[in-house]
């Protein structure tokens, strides 16, 4: 389901002008060896998912739920994951949807181990 709507929501904002090229992918381009390969693997498919979880879910979704209901927790801690990307504004609403989608993942499981499994999905 995260798949299908990541791919569905990159392709109608992409009807709107928004390309799939930033900044941070385009210096990883110009320099591509055996060693950024490596740092971009472990970054992205193990390092981002723990602290992310950790932060953003286990700690500030946990903060808002105590103080709003699920749903704005769900939405405000979505919101805020969202924004940690901002100068890359394509990748900005599929990372609200999966920010959406863990949020839910810690609410009906408790843990935090559900959301790294499923950000590596996207």
């Amino acid at each position: 389901m995260l798949i299908v709507s990541s791919v569905m929501t990159a392709y109608l904002t992409s009807l709107f002008g928004n390309t799939v090229d930033n900044s941070k992918t385009e210096s990883l381009q110009e320099n591509i060896t055996i060693f950024t390969i490596l740092i971009g693997i472990v970054s992205a498919g193990i390092v981002s998912p723990i602290y992310e979880e950790i932060f953003y879910c286990g700690f500030i979704y946990r903060w808002l739920r105590t103080r709003v209901n699920m749903i704005w927790a769900i939405v405000i801690s979505s919101l805020i994951f969202t924004f940690a990307y901002f100068p890359t504004i394509n990748a900005m609403p599929v990372n609200f949807i999966s920010g959406i989608v863990f949020a839910w993942a810690y609410e009906r499981t408790g843990s935090v181990v559900p959301g790294m499994i499923c950000s590596r999905c996207v």
